[in-house]
């Protein structure tokens, strides 16, 4: 019997569990191949701004605490497991293209001042003085000071490490359902057989998180992205590069010692995990069009894998209307960037039994009152 025993064992999961550990409690996390999923596709970057959606505000705040969590949280985690975490604070460039795609920067620009959010408007010029890679033909962009960027899977090997140093057991197994014993969860059963049993299970499967036996309906569905990682760029880029090419939006996020992550797709496939020439193709079109010398760079690896969505692209955190289980999921893109927050939200709850005020927007309850076939987030 465990305190508390976490189904997923990727950067949330990982996250929950060693902060819980860190707060006094016995933890167990349950996953066949930790790190796997959406956590190995992550591009790393810490961008609520340069995100900041249309009538994502309670998001966008959620998303703002987490990226004032990131550096206390990074060095922590560095200390504790002994390995760097490649965060970067060199700030997010977001470009345009053409006329176009100009015009809707300065529309996203106009949007962000509203929200009291801090964007440089920059000059062609001016965005190839930041970096020098960078196209002549670009039109313009928005400068992000304070948006930033993190190696994903950096961050999951050092979060191994802290979390087993921490006292937190892996099990190395697949979760086959929630063990659900009068109207309460109490654990989870393993495709052995076996069972973990615990005073609470947190739920941090990702995708997955939507089809689970034992558990109430989420709202949680796979969303595919194809994503990509080049070799041989040292010093081709500073910080993070985000573009829209006509329209279509690609981003370019250094990492490590010459590399460079191009992405994503976004896809309503379900769990399809093939890498396709035309999303291929899309992505190093894009990218050459804004970094020509992307053009000369190794392709290193080509990746499937899928964000966790939900009807209004936030996460599910806290109480479930199943009592004993607790949701960490729907992160959809902003898994690495809500890490920090929600584990600390997660732990508090195990710990204190109250969810902090930044996370009580995101309960599952928004999706149970009030919503219908014609509401938009049902869709």
């Amino acid at each position: 019997m465990t305190d508390a025993v976490v189904a997923g064992g990727g950067l949330v999961g990982l996250s929950v569990a060693w902060r819980a550990a860190r707060r006094g409690l016995s933890v167990t996390v349950v996953d066949d191949a930790p790190g796997a999923g959406a956590s190995l596709a992550a591009a790393g970057m810490l961008a609520p701004v340069a995100e900041a959606g249309y009538r994502e505000e309670d998001l966008l705040r959620l998303g703002l605490a987490s990226l004032a969590s990131w550096p206390a949280f990074a060095a922590e985690l560095e200390a504790a497991s002994g390995m760097p975490v490649g965060l970067r604070t060199t700030g997010t460039l977001v470009l345009g293209f053409d006329e176009d795609d100009v015009r809707e920067l300065d529309a996203l620009l106009r949007f962000q001042r509203e929200l009291g959010l801090t964007a440089e408007r920059l000059t062609p010029r001016e965005a190839r003085r930041r970096e020098p890679a960078l196209t002549p033909r670009v039109r313009g962009g928005l400068l992000v000071e304070g948006d930033h960027s993190v190696d994903g899977r950096a961050v999951h090997a050092a979060l191994l490490a802290a979390a087993a140093a921490a006292g937190v057991q892996l099990v190395r197994e697949r979760v086959a359902e929630v063990v659900v014993e009068r109207d309460r969860a109490v654990g989870l059963r393993l495709t052995s057989g076996s069972v973990v049993r615990a005073g609470t299970t947190v739920l941090a499967l990702g995708a997955h998180s939507g089809g689970l036996p034992g558990l109430p309906a989420l709202p949680v569905r796979p969303v595919k992205g194809q994503i990509l990682r080049l070799a041989g760029a040292d010093g081709l880029l500073q910080g993070t590069v985000r573009a829209l090419v006509r329209g279509r939006h690609v981003y370019l996020v250094p990492y490590g010692d010459g590399g460079v992550i191009v992405g994503a797709t976004v896809e309503d496939r379900g769990f399809d995990a093939r890498v396709t020439a035309g999303g291929v193709h899309d992505l190093l079109h894009d990218a050459i069009e804004v970094v020509p010398e992307v053009e000369e760079l190794e392709l290193a690896e080509t990746l499937a894998r899928w964000r966790p969505g939900t009807p209004d692209n936030a996460p599910l955190l806290g109480p479930s209307s199943l009592p004993g289980l607790v949701l960490a999921t729907g992160h959809h893109r902003n898994g690495v960037l809500l890490t920090p927050v929600t584990a600390e939200a997660t732990a508090e709850l195990l710990v204190s039994g109250s969810l902090p005020e930044v996370a009580a927007p995101f309960t599952a309850d928004r999706f149970a009152v009030g919503t219908s076939e014609g509401d938009p987030r049902c869709r």
